[in-house]
């Protein structure tokens, strides 16, 4: 991904709220606090930790189970130039805007996960994106705790 200055946040920033990890764009309050101060290196640290995160995660969780309907979906989508997790994800995103289910873009649940609420599949993507999200949030507090917390 080219960084060409952009910042990971999306507009719901929790660390106002005293959050040491923003509940939005996940990055650690310090990291929100200085990014304007990163040179490009710390700031693509944080970005290929970010990434990293979100395509371990989008792993437990989804599978390709229709490529051509897949490849179809990102192609009405204009995620074409994406690939690998960053397609996956911004596909997944486009499913949600649309109310369009998982099958639409060709995605299908890993065996072990199941939809909040079953059979509701024009819900499904939104479940799935909120499962996510939640998941790599308790992931990035976890290693923030591990790695940044002072013990008192």
């Amino acid at each position: 991904m080219a960084l060409n200055k952009r910042t990971p946040c999306v507009g719901i920033c929790s660390t106002t709220y005293g959050d040491l990890v923003c509940r939005g764009c996940k990055r650690f309050a310090h990291e929100i606090v200085q990014w304007n101060g990163y040179d490009e290196a710390q700031q693509a640290k944080v970005w290929a930790r970010l990434l990293a995160l979100r395509a371990d995660v989008l792993s437990h969780y989804l599978a390709i189970s229709d490529a051509k309907q897949f490849a179809q979906a990102c192609a009405m989508a204009g995620l074409e130039a994406l690939q690998g997790a960053e397609q996956c994800y911004e596909l997944l995103r486009f499913l949600v805007s649309g109310s369009r289910t998982l099958k639409d873009g060709g995605l299908t649940l890993r065996a072990h996960v199941e939809p909040a609420q079953p059979g509701r599949d024009q819900q499904e993507a939104l479940q799935i994106i909120q499962l996510i999200d939640a998941e790599i949030y308790q992931r990035s507090v976890a290693h923030y705790e591990r790695n940044f917390k002072v013990p008192i």
